[in-house]
């Protein structure tokens, strides 16, 4: 646990970003109300941001947007080549595979895919660990469903770890969670640690990486 003056500084911090993070959070619920094409696009954001930076996802997305839902890989890796985006081979590929697999599991209807899992775990775990979506892990899965307004789940990026590891929460030496059970086991520290100043995991989140980055984003 970090001391007093750490934590008295953290909640200072959060007060003055408070207003923005709460403005963020309105805006990732507000994605999920509009429906099937912008929840998908936000999952592509996530397998395009995995290993690049927010961004780069977010000028990626832009480049490739009108070819998300229907484009071919040869279009999509066309485009991503034109607009020099990182890994412009692989990524068009992992949109491809995953957009077909839920074309094949649910036709695309996202929002009603997404409210027939019986509980959270349940969702993401099939985003982080279904052999059909692409590209995501635990992370990039956490990311995509607060993206679109779910609450509870941590982002654990470089970012964040590096905060907690600074802030004593985790130990110095942990290494990035490779394996669901190491991912949850971060995920619940983080989880007691927020409780324990009183800021809510999902404000955390984006106050710790605000830190580090300068920028609350997404």
């Amino acid at each position: 646990m970090p001391g007093r003056e750490f934590i008295d500084e953290l909640r200072r911090d959060y007060r003055a970003k408070r207003p923005q993070i709460e403005r963020r959070l309105a805006e990732f619920k507000q994605a999920y109300g509009q429906g099937d094409i912008v929840i998908f696009e936000e999952l592509c954001y996530c397998i395009l941001t995995a290993g690049s930076s927010a961004k780069m996802g977010m000028r990626t997305v832009g480049a490739l947007r009108d070819l998300l839902q229907h484009g071919t890989l040869k279009e999509l890796q066309q485009r991503a080549r034109e607009n020099r985006v990182r890994f412009w081979r692989v990524r068009p590929s992992y949109i491809v595979q995953t957009r077909e697999c839920l074309r094949e599991r649910c036709g695309l209807s996202m929002r009603s895919f997404i409210e027939s899992f019986e509980n959270p775990e349940a969702l993401r775990d099939f985003f982080a660990s279904n052999k059909g979506i692409m590209g995501l892990g635990y992370k990039e899965a956490s990311h995509f469903l607060r993206n679109i307004g779910f609450s509870g789940y941590a982002i654990l990026d470089k970012h964040i770890l590096n905060s907690l590891r600074e802030m004593g929460v985790i130990g110095k030496r942990t290494g990035p969670p490779t394996t669901r059970a190491r991912y949850l086991a971060i995920e619940k520290k983080l989880a007691r640690f927020s409780r324990e100043i009183g800021i809510d995991m999902d404000h955390l989140d984006l106050l710790l990486w605000s830190r580090k980055t300068g920028e609350i984003l997404k």
